[in-house]
């Protein structure tokens, strides 16, 4: 145990850190480790891998993205506006060249392959595209002279155009959601809310009529008809799981789900563990929600806000598309529930937003003395 009286990087680490919010983001991956025996197995015999194959490189992943958590952590609210500025340039810069060099999976370049492994750009980009967008919210709103609003939304705009490239329509979505998220607690005027939100409809309608391949998935969805196996066998999976499941490595159903280690964990989650097993995780996911926002409005800094919320909204809304595809409440779309399914991109980028949430939330009480002094100056309280 660490000892309150220490006064080491480590010592102060463990007593500032949100240790409800380590140990959430932890059991998470456990639980996503536990699913990957249950979920992959029966994918890797089926192209002729080694059973276990997928479990050992979930394994391997696990690593790494636990050490970019914990030592994001450690950062302080500018370094983490920093390496997200970085992080944020390197990704744009890849998404452009997988764009020309990447290597194309269902009609899509979104993919570099380095060696045996594939590194998807545009996941390491969604936690960096919120914490700038956030600070240039915060600065705006700190000195309305800066253009930072104005910059947030060209940011979008590009950010936006390059998923469509690619394309990736469901990204798309969740980035423009969390980022209207973020922009209507910018307190942003009610004229530009609308027109947002009407150019969104426009963008999907659009979408509809441009991609076909989101024209087929919105229509199987709404009349049922079509190549429907994927989302019908997850659907059976989670019946035949009823309430409390057929038990560990007793799933039959998942065997023929093509994507079950990957967007459809949560159906073999239900068919093995059961419905109320399903309903804690749904459960655990919303309450990183509701404490990333509770802490976001409990800061008075306005970086911090925005980018608490932020970071929670994207993990939430994320989690809510997976879930809700399962559930057949939302058109089909490849999309990892976070921190639970197999894919080393995704889960290292999620422990990236995992560890801006931690380093952004720490307690540090010599920044709140300074925010009460500054506070009782305003008011013209004389200084204790």
């Amino acid at each position: 145990m660490v000892s309150r009286a220490e006064r080491g990087p480590v010592a102060d680490w463990f007593w500032t850190i949100d240790r409800v919010f380590l140990a959430t983001f932890v059991l998470l991956m456990g639980i996503g480790f536990m699913l990957s025996f249950a979920a992959s197995p029966p994918v890797a015999e089926r192209i002729g891998l080694d059973s276990f194959h997928f479990v050992k490189r979930h394994a391997a992943f696990l690593v790494p993205s636990v050490i970019i958590m914990v030592g994001l952590s450690f950062l302080t609210p500018r370094q983490v506006r920093r390496t997200a500025v970085i992080l944020l340039i390197v990704s744009l810069a890849m998404m452009i060249l997988a764009l020309f060099f990447g290597v194309e999976i269902k009609g899509s370049r979104r993919w570099f392959s380095i060696g045996s492994f594939g590194v998807q750009p545009s996941e390491f980009m969604k936690p960096a595209f919120v914490v700038v967008c956030a600070w240039l919210f915060s600065e705006h709103a700190r000195q309305p002279e800066i253009p930072g609003n104005l910059f947030a939304i060209i940011l979008y705009g590009i950010v936006a155009a390059l998923l469509v490239a690619q394309p990736d329509l469901g990204q798309t979505i969740l980035t423009s959601a969390v980022w209207g998220g973020m922009f209507f607690m910018a307190g942003m005027p009610w004229i530009w809310i609308i027109l947002l939100g009407v150019g969104g409809v426009g963008g999907l309608f659009s979408a509809y009529y441009i991609f076909p391949h989101v024209a087929a998935r919105i229509d199987k969805f709404l009349t049922g008809e079509g190549d429907t196996f994927q989302v019908d066998t997850a659907r059976e999976a989670i019946i035949r799981g009823d309430w409390f499941g057929q038990g560990p490595g007793e799933g039959i159903v998942k065997r023929i789900i093509p994507d079950s280690h990957t967007d459809f964990i949560f159906s073999v989650a239900a068919e093995e563990f059961g419905i109320l097993f399903c309903m804690v995780l749904v459960a655990i996911f919303t309450f990183v929600v509701l404490r990333g926002l509770k802490h976001a409005f409990n800061e008075r800094d306005d970086f911090n806000r925005f980018a608490v919320a932020g970071l929670v909204l994207q993990i939430g809304m994320q989690s809510m598309i997976n879930v809700g595809v399962n559930l057949e409440l939302l058109p089909a779309k490849g999309m990892t529930l976070p921190l639970i399914s197999y894919g080393g991109s995704s889960m290292i980028a999620i422990c990236v937003t995992a560890g801006f949430i931690l380093a952004l939330t720490r307690h540090r009480p010599e920044r709140r003395a300074q925010e009460r002094s500054l506070f009782r100056m305003q008011q013209g309280v004389p200084a204790e």
